[in-house]
């Protein structure tokens, strides 16, 4: 595979508490001006993203198509998957907020696979995903819970 690279680019006014910002999928135009804040981040969203939120979506995403990836070339193509990604941040002593863990939670549509060809596939899956890789790296805790339908 390619080198990849892909830029994002954000947009602040006013201070931490009262500011708020704007983020834009500079490389794709997929999006563009999402508001974040750190009343966001921290209490209600109110329509608003925060960056917790975007990488939630950016591991989910990577493990969907690493899973994917992972039931095709055993021979298992999916007919459908539904994921969805919590991470958490938390008070660590001593280094303040960090990102501690994401709780992926999978739901698969594949014909004919049993549950130990698939159980692998997720654990391939798992290992395969750059964001799974990078959080763990990071000191935080991936989970990883999948079931077929």
């Amino acid at each position: 595979m390619p080198r990849i690279e892909r830029v994002a680019e954000v947009s602040w006014e006013g201070n931490l508490a009262r500011g708020q910002g704007r983020i834009s999928a500079a490389s794709s135009g997929a999006f563009a001006g999402l508001p974040y804040s750190n009343a966001s981040r921290i209490a209600q969203p109110e329509g608003r993203t925060s960056p917790e939120e975007l990488l939630a979506a950016a591991h989910g995403g990577c493990f969907t198509m690493s899973l994917a990836g992972e039931l095709t070339s055993l021979g298992y193509p999916p007919e459908r998957l539904d994921v969805s990604c919590r991470i958490v941040m938390d008070e660590v002593e001593a280094q303040g907020h960090q990102i501690v863990g994401s709780q992926v939670t999978a739901a698969a549509t594949v014909p004919g696979i049993d549950r130990g060809t698939f159980d692998e596939a997720v654990r391939l899956a798992d290992d395969g995903c750059p964001f799974s890789a990078l959080l763990k790296r990071s000191g935080a805790t991936v989970e990883i819970e999948a079931r077929l339908t």
